[in-house]
């Protein structure tokens, strides 16, 4: 896989979806769980791409069990709760694996030392994030501790959306 656009990933409501459907956006890619310390921070993701969606910017949500099975339930029942508990309107991908064997292609290529040197490495837990420029390289990555509220976030994405 040469880039971030050569990926196909199935949305939430079952549409298979190339990623090169959002060239030309800056992207922040997170790893997501509806039962984590962490979930709270949907309405972050959320206030982030109300913000800056008008200036092509996409928060793209992939729900995963990986950690302590913190996100155990069926595609509808996550896109239920996200509406419902945290107004969530920006995309949502079926669930999958960010690691292990099974690890999805999109996860291989975010965590890999070859497709991404400089911020490789394993996903450590839920709501990791990676911020993606308009042209498809990996501006950032962010840890889970990482709130989007968070001012130097804010200040990559606002500098990517210029």
């Amino acid at each position: 896989m040469k880039s971030i656009y050569d990926v196909e990933a199935v949305t939430i409501t079952g549409e298979t979806v190339k990623l090169e459907a959002y060239k030309g956006k800056t992207l922040l890619i997170v790893n997501t769980a509806s039962k984590c310390g962490f979930t709270g921070q949907y309405d972050g993701l959320q206030a982030l791409y109300e913000t800056y969606r008008d200036k092509g910017f996409v928060v793209l949500g992939f729900p995963s069990n990986d950690f302590l099975k913190q996100e155990p339930g069926t595609d509808d029942e996550i896109a239920s709760f996200c509406k419902l508990n945290y107004g969530v309107t920006f995309p949502m991908f079926g669930k999958i694996s960010v690691k292990g064997a099974d690890q999805h292609p999109l996860y291989t290529f975010l965590t890999s030392k070859e497709s991404n040197p400089e911020f490789s490495g394993k996903i450590s837990w839920n709501f990791n994030k990676f911020l993606i420029s308009p042209d498809g390289k990996i501006i950032n990555r962010y840890g889970s501790r990482t709130k989007p509220s968070d001012k130097k976030l804010i200040e990559a994405i606002e500098e990517s959306v210029k």
